[in-house]
């Protein structure tokens, strides 16, 4: 039997949810939920580069149409064909916010590093050393 378009979002979203909750050190459902609000500001500042403004407007978007009254496919006429593209965008919305928010936590933990802005640290920067001669 062939997998539709909602049976891979369900199981990828399955995957993801106890990927994230079974590895070690991830951060749990209530931790990712708190870090959406700090995500979005971080972005919004300039902070956080690991998610672009473009896809951020995509998931509050994709947020926007699962809680909207309006919706493309309405489930009135359509009964069940009319639930497919609410599942479909819950699906990606979760599955992408386990992705994010596990990445921007991760960010936070890295920048919660002894240095502070401006001085050197991870990322690439310097770290303080010794010369040896030659």
């Amino acid at each position: 039997m062939p997998v539709g378009p909602s049976t891979y979002r369900a199981a990828r979203l399955a995957h993801a949810m106890r990927e994230a909750s079974t590895a070690p050190g991830a951060p749990g459902l209530w931790a990712r939920v708190r870090a959406v609000p700090r995500m979005v500001r971080a972005v919004r500042s300039g902070q956080y580069t690991g998610l672009t403004s473009t896809r951020l407007l995509m998931l509050l978007a994709g947020v926007g149409y699962v809680v909207s009254p309006v919706d493309f496919v309405p489930e009135g006429l359509l009964l069940a064909l009319g639930l497919v593209d609410d599942l479909l965008v819950i699906g990606w919305v979760a599955t992408a916010l386990m992705r994010e928010t596990g990445d921007f936590i991760a960010w936070e933990r890295g920048a919660a590093a002894p240095w502070a802005p401006g001085q050197d640290g991870p990322e690439g920067r310097t770290v303080p050393s010794h010369v040896v001669p030659d």
